[in-house]
């Protein structure tokens, strides 16, 4: 009875090893290729970032109160080819949570040091949503000799906001304050127009939340106290995309009156404004078109 009892028992631990093999091979590559690490700007901010793969750099920054891990879907294809830095900007992520220094400009200034900290030749630069702005901001301070390229991912950028614009965002600091959970449920929710676990989208919520109310109202404040691009923009002499959907035409048409042809469009309908995750493997190959076009 006994032998028969430890052979049972020898195939269920054969069983559960499996089973542990099968799942650790299910989870997404950034766990098992992405290493996590900080640097530190020169203001004393210690910075997280994941890195991974080898080759030409890119470095993805994401939008307001968002984790560099919002990139996953990239950092798991460009790895294989390419040097993937992905940011948590100062207050989001893993970051430190400083109570000051909120402005585009030196949180731009974050980014190049970063670049700098790790000795990136000519890198890539990709920015989301309120990244797009802090792009702009870093190459009208440090200038894109140092980068190869820009990509701007649905940002708003015009010359002018309108007045409803300004309204809106206002009822939403104020919102911040009263209700901060359900302020970042509403926010998280209407960046997608393609299915989300709820899951994945409880997981940004959290994040969303984790940045402290008052600093995610002066962040937006920030990002709409900047009423003029155009010496930023007038400082961008490499090649930049501009990936956006229908809601945000405006910004594509500011910048190509500013760009010309320096700026490469691709528009994404049917996506909301998380488009690289609604829509990755379109978003990957534009990405990966534009990466190869660039000058060597």
């Amino acid at each position: 009875m006994r032998p028969r009892l430890n052979a049972v028992l020898k195939d269920i631990r054969t069983c559960v090893l499996m089973c542990v093999a099968i799942c650790l091979l299910a989870v997404p590559n950034i766990f098992a290729q992405a290493k996590s690490d900080f640097f530190e700007t020169s203001d004393g901010v210690r910075i997280h970032y994941l890195e991974a793969g080898s080759g030409r750099p890119v470095v993805f920054i994401p939008g307001w109160t968002m984790p560099a891990w919002i990139w996953q879907k990239q950092i798991d294809e460009f790895a294989k080819k390419y040097h993937v830095i992905a940011v948590d900007p100062r207050s989001q992520g893993e970051s430190d949570q400083p109570t000051s220094g909120h402005l585009p400009e030196t949180r731009a200034r974050d980014y190049k040091e970063l670049v700098d900290h790790l000795g990136l030749k000519r890198p890539v630069l990709v920015g989301w949503s309120m990244a797009c702005g802090e792009l702009v901001k870093y190459a009208e301070q440090f200038g894109t000799d140092n980068v190869a390229g820009m990509v701007l991912v649905d940002g708003f950028l015009t010359d002018k906001a309108s007045p409803e614009m300004f309204a809106a965002l206002a009822g939403w600091m104020n919102q911040l304050q009263q209700d901060r959970r359900k302020q970042a449920e509403g926010f998280v929710r209407s960046m997608y127009k393609k299915p989300q676990t709820e899951e994945y989208l409880q997981s940004i919520i959290d994040a969303s939340v984790h940045v402290p109310a008052d600093t995610a109202a002066v962040l937006i404040y920030n990002m709409i106290a900047v009423n003029d691009f155009s010496t930023g923009l007038s400082r961008m002499s490499r090649p930049v995309l501009f990936a956006y959907q229908p809601e945000s035409q405006a910004s594509a048409d500011y910048l190509k009156s500013k760009l010309g042809d320096k700026l490469r469009l691709a528009r994404f309908d049917g996506d909301g404004h998380a488009l690289f995750v609604d829509d990755p493997e379109k978003f990957d190959k534009v990405l990966e078109q534009f990466i190869q076009d660039l000058p060597k």
